[in-house]
């Protein structure tokens, strides 16, 4: 069963993901369940490219303090999508998924 487009939750905007972009890599929060080729169909189906590699890694929440209450932010799972060369994905700089 495909989830589809559910498993991208939004782009990743940094730097360093935006210097990425130039050679095709493109980074992606995901569900914590997804797989590497759920990822990979549900880019390919939301954005019309090829999908060449999925790299992904589980990003650990940061410990935060508000007063004397010390709290944790979420865990969340990050991917990047490489794409066949000559290929782009230009709704990513505009409004995300």
């Amino acid at each position: 069963m495909s989830r589809g487009t559910l498993v991208l939750l939004r782009p990743v905007i940094t730097e360093k993901s935006m210097t990425g972009t130039n050679i095709g890599k493109y980074t992606f929060a995901v569900m914590k369940d997804a797989t590497k080729q759920e990822i990979a169909e549900a880019v390919a189906e939301a954005f019309g490219v090829d999908v060449v590699d999925v790299n992904t890694s589980t990003v650990h929440g940061k410990t935060r303090r508000l007063g004397r209450r010390i709290g944790k932010t979420q865990d969340w799972k990050k991917a990047v999508v490489t794409i066949a060369q000559g290929q782009r994905i230009d709704r990513y700089f505009a409004e995300g998924v």
